[in-house]
């Protein structure tokens, strides 16, 4: 389903994956303040599917979405050819900015459309931290390699709850990290 939105901008997906979920969400329990999509890396894609998806999980279980908590503040490269975590993790940096004013003190759930190496959402869930974000919980599709980095990567922490969804070709994955 994410292929036909991301690649073939089928919106008509977006109801079906919103409603998966935010029943996911709504059984994990995690407490947010606000959905923050990942900024598109493809400006010039008519529909961008992080956006779509956040604003519809939004209105699904009623949590403001924050386009301006996380900007593109300089051009990069697509990442989607580039398997490395080091060199993706070095293209992006210098790349996002987060607005502190109002992500500080927030818990925030970050949502992103492809969880490949985890270089983005780390890269982004630092800066957040940096800005004073109390808790952040990520939430993006997964393949099995990166259901595996993802679930190390929350071994690390103590404080970690970790949940996992799968329904039909929907496979998702969300961490919540306190800070």
């Amino acid at each position: 389903m994410l292929y036909r939105l991301k690649n073939g901008g089928d919106q008509t997906v977006v109801p079906e994956i919103t409603e998966t979920v935010a029943a996911f969400l709504k059984g994990w329990g995690p407490q947010v303040d606000a959905i923050v999509p990942v900024p598109p890396s493809n400006t010039r894609r008519k529909h961008q599917p992080v956006i779509a998806l956040a604003h519809a999980l939004s209105q699904a279980i009623g949590v403001p979405v924050c386009e301006e908590c996380v900007t593109k503040v300089k051009s990069t490269a697509q990442l989607k050819d580039v398997f490395d975590y080091a060199k993706r993790s070095e293209i992006l940096t210098g790349a996002f900015g987060v607005d502190a004013a109002k992500t500080s003190g927030k818990r925030l759930l970050l949502v992103d459309d492809l969880y490949r190496s985890g270089a983005t959402v780390s890269t982004i869930a630092k800066l957040l931290l940096t800005a004073g974000a109390r808790a952040r919980g990520v939430l993006a599709n997964l393949n099995a390699d990166a259901q595996t980095r993802m679930t190390r990567l929350a071994g690390q922490r103590s404080d970690k709850s970790i949940a996992r969804l799968q329904q039909g070709t929907l496979a998702a994955a969300a961490t919540l990290l306190t800070c």
